[in-house]
C-alpha cells in the first residue's frame, strides 16, 4: 500500500470518528454534520483514485514503491542528423536527473554517456568531460509578440488601498477663441471695453472606476509535479494577454466594463480620405493632413501606430521637389538611424490592435500621455486546490483591476483655423 493511500485512509478514520462523534451529541446541528458527510465523500473518492494509481506496483512497509533494479530505458527521439538526444522542456531534463538520483533509478538515456573517443574528449567525464560545462537555457520557446506597448506609454495613477476609483479635476477647454480659454477666461486690452467685463474659467471631471480584467487556468496536480516550470509559465502566457487585451482596450475599449479606447472616444479627430482616393489605398495627403490635426503640444511625444497590412502602402510614399523624389517613411535602422521607423521624425510601431487596410483605424497617430490610466498594483495572481479538489486539480486565477480613457473629453477649435486638434487623430475608412 502506498503512503498517499495510507495517508487517505487515515484522514478518513479521522473523519469517521469525528462523524460518530458528532451524531451523538445532542446539540449538533445539521450544518457541522453535512459538512463532515461531504469531507468524508470526497476523501473516498480520492481513495479510489489512488487505488486506480497503486494498481499493479509494489511498496515497502513504509509505502515507498519498489522499483525494478533494472533501469527502465524508454524510448526517446533524437535528431537524425546528428543523433543527439533532445529535451522537450526544462521540466523534462530536471525531473530525468532527478529520476536518475533515486535509488534504484529509472534512467533516461539522455543522460547516458555513448559514442567513446580514444583520446580525451568532452563524452567520457574523466576525459576531460568534467572540465565541459553545458548552457541549458531557462526561456522557454515560443512564438514572441509585443504586448503591454500602450500602457507604458500613457500616464498611469495608482489607487490606494481603500480606495477603487479615481476624480480628477480639469479644465473645461473645447476652443481657444476669446472667451473660451480655461473655459471662459478672457482679457482686454484698455479702450477695448468701457467698463471690465467678469469673466470666469469653467471645470469639468474625469471619473474613472476600477474595471476587472480576469483569467483562470485548471492544470492537474501531477501536471504541477512533473513539469517543475509549469506554473511560472502559465503566468507569463497570462501576464502576455493581459497585455494584449491592454492594448486592445485602449485603442478599442468602449468604455462599458473595460476602459474606453481612443477610437470610440469623443477626442479623436478623423482625417477624411482624398477625392477619388483608391479604396485599400494611404496616400501622401493622407499622412500630411494627420500630422496637421495633431495637437502641436503632442508633436514632441507621438507615435504612429499601424496595422502590418499597411506598411507596403508606406514604403510608396514620396514628397516630390523640382525633379526629384524624397522618401517620407524612414525604416528602422537605415535612412532614420533609429530602432524604429518614422514618419516626420516619430516612430512608427506596428500593433496588432490596428485594423487591416482601409478600415478606421488602421494608421492612428497619438500622444498617449495624453490617456490616463489609474490600476490597483499590477495584476493579482493566487491558486487554490479546494475548487476541483475531487478532480485532483489546481486552479490558478489572475486578476487585474484597471480603467483609463482619454484626458480630453472632446477635440480643441484653434484660435485662428477651423479644423480641430487633438493628441489623437486617425485616418477615415477608405473602402
Amino acid at each position: 500500500m502506498s503512503k498517499k493511500l495510507k495517508d487517505l485512509l487515515a484522514e478518513l478514520d479521522v473523519k469517521n470518528t469525528l462523524a460518530k462523534t458528532l451524531l451523538d451529541k445532542a446539540d449538533a446541528t445539521a450544518d457541522e454534520i453535512s459538512a463532515v458527510s461531504n469531507d468524508i465523500k470526497a476523501i473516498k473518492a480520492k481513495i479510489e483514485v489512488q487505488k486506480t494509481l497503486d494498481e499493479g506496483k509494489k511498496f515497502d512497509d513504509e509505502g515507498c514503491e519498489i522499483l525494478d533494479k533494472t533501469p527502465v530505458i524508454q524510448p526517446v527521439y533524437a535528431d537524425p542528423n546528428t543523433h543527439k538526444k533532445l529535451w522537450v522542456n526544462n521540466g523534462e531534463f530536471l525531473k530525468a536527473v532527478f529520476d536518475a538520483s533515486k535509488p534504484n533509478p529509472t534512467i533516461d538515456p539522455r543522460l547516458t554517456i555513448k559514442n567513446n573517443a580514444t583520446g580525451m574528449n568532452e563524452q567520457i567525464p574523466s576525459d576531460g568531460g568534467f572540465l565541459v560545462g553545458e548552457d541549458f537555457t531557462k526561456e522557454l520557446l515560443k512564438k514572441t509578440y509585443e504586448t503591454g506597448i500602450l500602457p507604458t506609454r500613457c500616464r498611469t495613477i495608482p489607487i490606494s488601498a481603500g480606495s477603487n476609483a479615481l476624480s480628477a479635476n480639469g479644465i473645461d477647454e473645447t476652443s481657444r477663441a476669446n472667451g473660451s480659454r480655461w473655459g471662459g477666461i478672457e482679457s482686454f486690452w484698455e479702450n477695448e471695453a468701457d467698463a471690465m467685463t467678469g469673466k470666469k474659467p469653467k471645470f469639468s471631471k474625469v471619473e474613472l472606476k476600477l474595471k476587472k480584467l480576469t483569467g483562470l487556468c485548471y492544470m492537474t496536480d501531477e501536471l504541477l509535479q512533473d513539469a517543475v516550470a509549469m506554473e511560472s509559465i502559465i503566468g507569463q502566457a497570462f501576464a502576455e494577454e493581459f497585455g494584449f487585451k491592454m492594448d486592445d482596450a485602449i485603442l478599442n475599449g468602449i468604455g462599458a466594463g473595460q476602459p474606453l479606447g481612443v477610437l470610440n472616444s469623443t477626442s479623436l479627430v478623423t482625417v477624411a480620405k482624398e477625392n477619388a482616393q483608391v479604396a485599400t489605398t494611404i496616400v501622401l495627403q493622407n499622412i500630411i493632413k494627420m500630422w496637421a490635426r495633431l495637437w502641436g503640444r503632442s508633436k514632441q511625444n507621438a507615435v504612429w501606430l499601424i496595422n502590418q497590412d499597411i506598411e507596403p502602402q508606406l514604403y510608396a510614399l514620396n514628397l516630390s521637389i523640382g525633379n526629384n523624389a524624397y522618401p517620407v517613411y524612414m525604416p528602422a535602422g537605415g535612412v532614420s538611424g533609429a530602432p524604429y521607423a518614422t514618419l516626420f521624425g516619430r516612430p512608427v510601431i506596428e500593433i496588432e490592435q490596428c485594423s487591416t487596410l482601409g478600415a478606421l483605424g488602421d494608421i492612428i497617430l497619438g500622444d498617449f500621455s495624453q490617456y490616463l490610466l489609474i490600476d490597483k498594483g499590477g495584476i493579482n495572481q493566487a491558486s487554490s486546490v479546494h475548487v476541483r479538489f475531487l478532480y485532483d486539480e489546481s486552479v490558478f486565477r489572475f486578476i487585474y483591476r484597471v480603467d483609463g480613457q482619454p484626458i480630453w473629453k472632446t477635440a480643441l477649435t484653434p484660435y485662428k483655423g477651423s479644423n480641430t486638434l487633438s493628441p489623437f487623430v486617425t485616418l477615415a475608412e477608405r473602402k
